[in-house]
């Protein structure tokens, strides 16, 4: 029986009063006002010291990152394996001067991936640790091959608290200065490039603000505050809706607590609002907003725009990548791929093996597209596969 099923015949004579469930929902709202307006006042102080500082009155040049921070990538089998280690490459290549820890995680064989093939091959871990990565391994204990996007996650845990950290989809390249980006970790916030993938609004109702508001209110957060006024009512932008290639926060631990528990509730017991939606490759992009939103962050600012433009490409598939990225993240892939400490690693993984090396990418897929207006990513793998050229 799945967890959908046994919410569905679950016993509504064990819930709590309605006027329980109110009082407990107003006491989480009156807790997450009190959090948020902390992290105002703390804001506007800081503002406020930087304003009054000697030093701030000399200009300065642009700030590099708030701090040494943390970055998560998940590395598992070959193929997550290599997409982490072309990370790992790609960030020394472009972002020579940052400082941080690497950690690329790894989930143990246990618990949801139980039975699962899911080490990294030795030579793949030993090229991780030649470019500075750390592999730390941990435990699935609610996701694993029914949801590996779960893994995201709960390799949250695998960081240390109180360290601000970013995470990024294994399958990113690392394009440009990402040490130099100004990432204001206590406003957390996540990747744009999305489209209007979830809700999908029945015809009758409700609505997207409907299906929304029923997840703020559950979880006591402030719906009004989260909306894009300039966009209009039951347009899909309107409401804060991420992609969750990349994240950041101050705190891995609280980050990943909330996470976890939101998107476990939400997939256990959807409410009526969510009854018509599909959750099976969403939740986490479902839950991330909420997230974000209740710890003070939102949409990221202009200043985080090269990450999904000139300092970070989440390509998704090699395939993908010379079908519809930039010039620089096609360089940037070959370049990486063909440095001797990659190159036989790259001839053992088939798709870098033809796509890249043999020269497929450049000679084939790329001339099939033109890309001075974005290309629709379903229409674009169908034609990759129909051409023999989808590899991964």
């Amino acid at each position: 029986m799945t967890d959908k099923d046994k919410g569905e015949i679950r016993d509504e004579t064990q819930a709590p009063p309605s006027s329980d469930r109110a009082a407990e929902r107003a006491a989480r709202q009156a807790a997450n006002r009190a959090e948020r307006e902390a992290r105002r006042q703390a804001r506007q102080a800081e503002r406020v010291r930087r304003r009054d500082s000697p030093a701030a009155e000399v200009p300065a040049a642009p700030p590099a990152s708030t701090g040494v921070f943390n970055i998560l990538v998940v590395g598992q089998g070959q193929r997550l394996g290599m997409e982490a280690l072309l990370f790992a490459a790609s960030l020394r290549r472009h972002a020579p001067g940052w400082s941080g820890r690497l950690v690329v995680a790894e989930p143990r064989p246990e618990g949801a991936w139980a039975g699962a093939q899911t080490a990294m091959p030795g030579p793949i871990r030993d090229a991780l640790t030649g470019f500075g990565a750390e592999i730390l391994p941990f435990t699935a204990q609610h996701f694993g091959a029914g949801y590996p996007y779960g893994n995201k996650i709960e390799a949250l845990a695998a960081l240390p608290p109180g360290e601000p950290f970013i995470f990024f989809d294994s399958d990113t390249l690392v394009t440009g200065p990402l040490d130099r980006l100004p990432l204001e970790f206590s406003r957390p916030s996540a990747s744009m490039r999305r489209t209007g993938t979830w809700p999908e609004p029945p015809l009758y109702g409700p609505g997207y603000g409907a299906i929304w508001k029923s997840l703020y209110d559950r979880f006591g957060l402030d719906y009004e505050s989260s909306l894009d006024p300039g966009q209009p009512d039951e347009h899909w932008e309107r409401y804060l809706y991420f992609n969750a290639g990349w994240f950041f926060g101050a705190d891995p631990q609280e980050f990943g607590r909330r996470f976890l528990d939101w998107a476990l509730a939400i997939r256990e017991e959807p409410g009526e609002a969510l009854a018509s939606q599909t959750l099976e490759v969403l939740l986490d992009q479902v839950a991330l907003p909420l997230v974000i939103h209740a710890l003070g962050g939102g949409r990221p600012g202009p200043g985080l725009a090269g990450l999904d433009g000139d300092v970070t490409c989440h390509y998704r598939d090699l395939p993908l990548l010379y079908a519809r990225e930039s010039d620089l993240a096609v360089e940037t892939v070959e370049a990486v791929l063909h440095d001797p400490r990659l190159k036989t690693l790259a001839e053992a993984w088939e798709p870098a093996r033809t796509i890249v090396l043999q020269g497929v990418g450049r000679d084939r897929i790329r001339p099939m597209f033109q890309r001075d207006r974005p290309l629709n990513e379903g229409r674009t793998r169908q034609m990759l596969k129909k051409a023999g050229l989808w590899l991964r």
